[in-house]
């Protein structure tokens, strides 16, 4: 695979990651009970237990996405 279509691909890859990661925080901004309710049919935890996971999982989620789509596009950007 060469350089220009690794950059494409992370690139991509980076903007459908952070989309996602941007739905999902609106979700909770902005819909917190009706994700909760939706949730709990699947993972019956209590409210407070939910908003700590969902937090920690957003947390983890946004590294990710910074570690592996953010630095290797910026990297390949200025090697290339």
């Amino acid at each position: 695979m060469d350089v220009p279509t690794l950059t494409r691909f992370l690139m991509w890859s980076m903007i459908l990651n952070s989309g996602l990661f941007a739905f999902w925080s609106l979700t909770i901004l902005f819909a917190p009970d009706l994700a909760y309710r939706l949730q709990y049919r699947f993972f019956p935890l209590e409210r407070k237990t939910w908003d700590v996971v969902m937090y920690a999982f957003m947390g983890a989620y946004k590294l990710l996405i910074v570690v592996f789509n953010l630095v290797p596009y910026v990297a390949l950007l200025l090697v290339g």
